[in-house]
C-alpha cells in the first residue's frame, strides 16, 4: 500500500484518483509522495520514504527543489491546468483597468439613497468611461500556458499583441495565434505596449522584472497586470512610477502593505487558480503525475529532473536511477548489471543540468546485492526497484 500525504486542503476530486493501491496519511514521515499547493516546505525535513513531491499548481518557489534533488525526491507540478481560470482573471482585470468599473460601481452605492440616482449617473458617468481595448497593444511577457491563452484571447479581442519568451517550447509556439507579434527584446514590449501583462515564474533573472528600468521605458499611461508573482515587481519602484502617472493603473493578484497604499491600485486576493474547475484539474494532474512515477517510474512536469516516459513495464524487472550527470554513469550501471548476468532490454537515460535519471527493463529481476552495488556509485542518489 502507497502512503500519500496531503499538505493543504487538496480537491477530492484529484485524491479519488487514486487507486486502491493507495491510501492517504495523516503522517508525513511514512509518505512515499506528498501533495501540496501554497504551503512551504523549505524548512521541512523529508523522511528517506519519500520518493516524490506533486505541486497542484505551476508554481514551485514554495518547494526547495535544489534539495529535493540531492536527496532523489522528484518534484511535479501541473502545468496548464490552471490557465483557463487565471486567463479569465487576467481578462477580468484588463476591462477593469480600462474602463472605471469599480469607480463606477463605488458611486453607485455610495448615492444609494438618491432618489433621482438614474437622472444624477447620467450626469456622473462621464467621470468612469475610460475606454475600449480594441486596437490597443497588449504585451504579453511569457507565453506559457497561461501567457498563450491570454494572448489568443486577446487577439481574439481585437487587441495588437506582443509576446515575449526567450524560452518558448516549442508545444507553447504551436498552440500560439499567428496573430501574436513576437519579439525577441522586452524593450520592444516596454516601449510599444498600452497594457502589459506578465507570466513568467519567479526567478533569479526575472526578480524584480518591473523596476526602475524597465518602468521608465514605459509610455505615460501604462497598465500593468501582474497574475503571476508578487516578486516580479519592484514595489518601490512601481509606487513611485503610480505617483507619477507612469502607470496609470497596476492590477494585481498579489495585494500586501505596500500595494495597498499605492494609488490606482486594483487587488485581488490571489484569486488565480482558486476556481473549482482549476482546483480540481491541478490535482487530477498532479495525482496522475504521482501516480506513474511510483507505479512506473515514469517522469512527466518535473522541475528538478529530466522527463523519462518508457510507459508500463512488460518484462519481469524495471530499475529507476536518479543520479548525478556525470561522465561514466551509465558505463558502471551497466557494467554492474552485466557482471550479475543481467540482460537489460531497455534503457532510457535523460539529463537535466547537474542532474539526470535512467529507467532500466530488466529480463531479470535484480537481486538484493546488485542493487546495493547500484547504490554504491559514486553519484547515485537514489535506486528504486520499481518491478
Amino acid at each position: 500500500m502507497r502512503k500519500i500525504h496531503c499538505i493543504n486542503a487538496i480537491s477530492k476530486y484529484g485524491t479519488d484518483q487514486f487507486t486502491q493501491e493507495y491510501q492517504l496519511t495523516d503522517e508525513v514521515n511514512e509518505a512515499e509522495g506528498i501533495l501540496v499547493r501554497s504551503a512551504s516546505l523549505h524548512e521541512m525535513q523529508f523522511s528517506d520514504s519519500l520518493l516524490a513531491i506533486a505541486r497542484a499548481g505551476a508554481g514551485v518557489n514554495n518547494i526547495p527543489l535544489e534539495a529535493c534533488a540531492q536527496e532523489g525526491i522528484v518534484v511535479f507540478n501541473t502545468p496548464g491546468a490552471n490557465a483557463n481560470g487565471v486567463k479569465e482573471l487576467v481578462l477580468a482585470g484588463l476591462f477593469l483597468a480600462s474602463r472605471d468599473i469599480v469607480g463606477g460601481i463605488e458611486w453607485c452605492k455610495a448615492n444609494k439613497e438618491d432618489a433621482n440616482i438614474a437622472k444624477s449617473a447620467e450626469k456622473a458617468k462621464k467621470a468612469f468611461a475610460g475606454c475600449e481595448i480594441k486596437g490597443k497593444k497588449l504585451g504579453v511577457v511569457g507565453l506559457g500556458a497561461i501567457g498563450a491563452e491570454v494572448a489568443n484571447t486577446a487577439i481574439a479581442l481585437g487587441m495588437e499583441v506582443y509576446g515575449y519568451d526567450p524560452y518558448i517550447s516549442v508545444n507553447a509556439a504551436w498552440r500560439l495565434s499567428r496573430d501574436v507579434k513576437h519579439t525577441t527584446s522586452l524593450d520592444t514590449i516596454c516601449q510599444e505596449c498600452d497594457y502589459i501583462t506578465v507570466h513568467v515564474p519567479l526567478l533569479d533573472s526575472t526578480r524584480q522584472m518591473i523596476n526602475k528600468d524597465s518602468l521608465g521605458q514605459m509610455k505615460d499611461g501604462v497598465v500593468i497586470l501582474n497574475f503571476a508573482r508578487d516578486l516580479l515587481v519592484n514595489d518601490d519602484d512601481m509606487a513611485e512610477a503610480l505617483a507619477s502617472g507612469r502607470v496609470k493603473r497596476y492590477i494585481t493578484d498579489f495585494p500586501n502593505a505596500k500595494v495597498m497604499q499605492m494609488p490606482n491600485v486594483i487587488a485581488t486576493p490571489h484569486l488565480g487558480a482558486s476556481t473549482e474547475e482549476s482546483e480540481d484539474n491541478c490535482a487530477v494532474m498532479a495525482v496522475k503525475e504521482l501516480m506513474d512515477y511510483l507505479d512506473n517510474g515514469n517522469i512527466k512536469n518535473s522541475v528538478n529532473f529530466p522527463n523519462c516516459d518508457m510507459g508500463v513495464c512488460t518484462t519481469v524487472g524495471r530499475l529507476a536511477l536518479l543520479h548525478k550527470n556525470v561522465p561514466n554513469m551509465i558505463g558502471q550501471i551497466s557494467s554492474i548489471l552485466a557482471s550479475t548476468d543481467m540482460n537489460i532490454a531497455n534503457m532510457t537515460n535523460k539529463s537535466r543540468d547537474k542532474y539526470a535519471y535512467t529507467l532500466v527493463d530488466l529480463e531479470t529481476k535484480a537481486d538484493a546485492a546488485t542493487i546495493e552495488k547500484l547504490k554504491a556509485i559514486q553519484g547515485m542518489m537514489r535506486v528504486r526497484v520499481i518491478k
